[in-house]
Parts: structure tokens; sequence; C-alpha cells
């Protein structure tokens, strides 16, 4: 029977790949051995276990986007045809057959926009012309199978082999985005492959918080749009002669036969939100279609589902004035091949996960509290990936709430420094989006102190001019750190 899932590929492929230890996917013995810690989609997962999916579309009556005033609708990211030709000719020799003579025929500017389908269109109603943002019509879909090359289509390379892995003991790399001076920029650089998806001893607590608040809130945490099912399912793959999906780690099993949407299979097995971005047609510009959002603070996925980008990013400092345009004109010219990252960060007492308006939680920020212990006190980074999906075009966020207690950078030469420049000297509108207020009465006298000791140890120069840490998003000597605290240090 026909899949109609079609945008989940990179990502339960790589969880699920993910664990070829781990997650004991019985994987044949002539499958790559992919890092545990990153997982990737790869050629050889597919979704043949899924024998159908007809779980109806949660808003059949949802009305039109309002416009937006940035119009892109004649601009197009780059078509990946090129890198279809040569999945197809990879393909086995029957179903090679049900391309015909076909030889990558071009498609033009004009005929892809003519023939873009209403971005709430199911997939299962998509005429064999309709075709995508990247060029990929739905006959070629259908044709090339559950899950083609992703890695071959995105050009994005698989991740190499991390062999010293240990679930128990391995921590997430310490993420310190701080920056001086203090903009308000995107800061994208880019992606590591073997560094998509990170997993880490928390990611049993994690997987179960996360089950455990979709339990509660539902769809303010998971939900979707009609026209999102394509993107879901290439967002997600699996193994081609395999129904069970068995994740070791958990000790769990996941029939792949029952019609389950990608984004549950996730949410159970990847502890990472993930947010998926469509074009529309009549604007060009990308909305918010489906996702799984378990980590969002004041805010949750129901606020912010079918908003276009400028929306979602309504509240952030100088975002409309400054990054609207930009962002907009990067989102529709991004190419597969440029997959990119980046951090944002906070300080937060305990680590709150999700924190949706009016949760008890936000109350703290409303005061200083002079009895707050500095152990309390956390860096909370999230970290995030930005890719185009090379078939259906859409773009998908995943990012990962990373919490590290700011007693831990007494030892990291610089962070001391340059977290004390941006709390005294940052931009206002921007500390207020920040919200530090309410831990920077501990916070300051903690950094003011580590500073000197960092000076007199030679870790720091005296005069030192603060500014951006050349090993940014890190700081220097924090590989030592990191494998140090897992037990692999000298």
């Amino acid at each position: 029977m026909e899949i109609n899932l079609y945008i989940l590929p990179a990502v339960v492929g790589l969880l699920l790949y993910l664990i070829y230890h781990a997650v004991n996917l019985t994987l044949p013995s002539s499958s790559p051995c992919l890092p545990i810690r990153s997982i990737f989609s790869t050629p050889s997962v597919t979704f043949s276990s899924f024998s159908s999916f007809s779980e109806k579309s949660r808003r059949p009556n949802e009305p039109p986007p309002p416009p937006s005033s940035t119009d892109h609708r004649d601009t197009l990211p780059p078509s990946t045809r090129d890198a279809l030709a040569e999945v197809i000719r990879s393909l086995p020799p029957d179903q090679r057959k049900q391309f015909g003579s076909w030889c990558s025929p071009p498609l033009s500017h004009a005929e892809i926009l003519a023939n873009s389908p209403p971005f709430d269109t199911p997939f299962e109603q998509w005429g064999p012309k309709d075709t995508t943002p990247t060029g990929i019509t739905a006959q070629e879909i259908r044709a090339l199978g559950d899950f083609p090359d992703h890695a071959r289509l995105s050009g994005v390379r698989l991740p190499s082999p991390y062999p010293d892995f240990d679930i128990h003991r391995a921590l997430p790399r310490p993420y310190r985005p701080l920056r001086w001076a203090y903009h308000q920029t995107m800061s994208l650089t880019k992606l590591e492959p073997d560094w998509w998806l990170e997993l880490e001893k928390t990611y049993v607590t994690r997987v179960a918080q996360r089950n455990a608040l979709f339990a509660q809130h539902g769809r303010a945490v998971l939900d979707y749009l009609p026209g999102s099912e394509q993107a879901c399912k290439e967002y997600f793959s699996l193994s081609p002669d395999k129904t069970v999906l068995r994740n070791a780690i958990l000790d769990t099993e996941t029939d792949l036969q029952e019609t389950i949407h990608p984004l549950h299979v996730l949410l159970r097995n990847i502890p990472e939100d993930f947010a998926v971005m469509m074009r529309d047609p009549r604007d060009g510009v990308y909305y918010l279609r489906a996702g799984v959002l378990c980590s969002s603070l004041g805010w949750h996925l129901g606020t912010k589902l079918s908003l276009p980008l400028a929306e979602i990013h309504g509240p952030i400092p100088d975002y409309r004035e400054k990054m609207r345009v930009s962002m907009d004109r990067y989102f529709a010219k991004l190419p597969p091949s440029r997959p990119v990252q980046r951090g944002s960060w906070g300080l937060e007492i305990d680590q709150p996960l999700f924190m949706p308006p009016g949760d008890p939680h936000s109350l703290l920020r409303l005061t200083q509290d002079p009895s707050l212990a500095l152990s309390r006190v956390h860096l909370r980074v999230d970290w995030q990936t930005l890719r185009r999906l090379p078939i259906s075009g859409a773009i998908v966020f995943n990012f990962k709430a990373l919490f590290t207690p700011v007693t831990g950078f007494r030892n990291e030469p610089y962070i001391p420094s340059l977290l004390k420049k941006i709390l005294l000297e940052g931009k206002q509108n921007l500390m207020a989006y920040k919200d530090t207020w309410h831990v920077e009465h501990v916070v300051l006298p903690a950094l003011e102190e580590w500073e000197r000791e960092q000076v007199r140890k030679g870790w720091v120069e005296r005069d030192w001019d603060v500014r951006t840490l050349d090993e940014t998003p890190w700081f220097p000597g924090w590989k030592e750190k990191w494998l140090a605290m897992q037990g692999f240090g000298g």
C-alpha cells in the first residue's frame, strides 16, 4: 500500500540507525557502523514497514494563513533533480523500471512554480505532476519507494563511527555560545554531520520526561497540519526488512505496521525537538506545519503552529527590524547540501525543560531570592540545527536543551569574563529578553571572583579585551575537560 508520509527520513533513520549497538536494530552485517551518539539517515534505511498511514489530518477546515508582507513567490531553493538522477541509477533494476526511460528531464523554474500544490494538500491527493519546491514530482516520489538515499540526494555525508561511546557516561559537548560584542544575529555555522543528534547519559530520563509532557499537554507539544505528511515521513526511515523498532536502551518495541505518525516515534525515541517549516506557494514564505516541541519556555507548539517564520520570532528583539527580510530570503534559498547549526542560551534556576505560559516556575523570574544557592543556577543552551530536506523541500529545525551548572565555569578559561561582560553591558532590550535578572545577584559575584582567580593563574591575560572566543561555541581546553568528565582523561 502507498505510504503518504514523507518528512521523517533524516531523523528516525538517524535515531534508529542511531543504535546499531545501543538500539539493536539488528542491521545487516554489511551495514556501516555509524556513531551511536549521532544519528543520521542512510541509504539502507527505508519505510517498508509502514503498510499505510491513514490517520486523519488534525485540522481539515483550517483557514489559509494571513498574507505576509515578504513576497518570495518566485523564489525557489536549488533543484535536487541532478542528485535524483544519480539515485535512480543506483536503484535495483526492478525499481528502476518504474521510471521507464526517465533520464532526469529538466523542469523549468516556471514549471515548478506552476505545479506547486497548496501546501495544505495531503500527499495522497497530489497529482502525478504536482511538484515540490526542490523540483521532484509526486510521480517520482512514489516511484522512489519508501525512502531513497538521503545522503546522495542532499549532498550531506554520513557520520563517522564513534567506537568509544558509552551511553551511561556520555556527556554533551560543553557548548558556550557566548559572544561579545553581543548583537542579535543568527550566528550560523556549518553543521557537523557527526554531531547532528547527540545522545548522552540523560537519554532515558529525558525520553520519559518528554513522553510525560505529551501525556499531560497533548497537542501543545506534538501536532501536525494537513500537507505535512510527506515531510514528516522524509524525516524518518527504517531498516527495509524490519517491522518492529527495538530500542535496547529503553527496552521497548514499536510496531511500525500500526498507523503511527512519525512524530510519535520520534517522541518515544529521540530526546530532541523538531519543527517542520513548509513553503506556502502563495507568498514563498515558510510556515510551521508540524512539530514535536517539549523544550519551549514561555510558549508552546499550539501558540506557534501555522505561523510564518517572522511571527514565530516576533518576540525576539530586533528580529522584525534587522533580521526578518534576510531570514525569509535565507529560508527561500537554503540548499539541502548546506545544513547549519547555532546555539542560544539563558540562565535558569534548576532545569526547566518545558515552561508554557502561566507555568508556576516562571514566577521565579519575578524576584531575586536572597537565599538562592549558586548551585541551583544553570546555563541552558538550546543547541539547534537547520536543514532543508531534499525531496519535500521542507526545512526542519531540531534542537536540544542542555543544562550546565554555572559553578562549572570556574575552570573554563575566559568564560567568567565573557559572561560577566554580557550580563553587565549587554544591549538593554536583548538582556530584558534573556531575562537573567532573577539570578544575577548570585551569578555576578561568582563570575567576578572566578575572573580574578583565572587572571592570577595565568589562564586569562590581565588586560584581556573581552571578545568572542576563537574556539566558540566552546572555550580553550574544552575537549580535555569534556573527555576527562567522561572518564577518558589520561
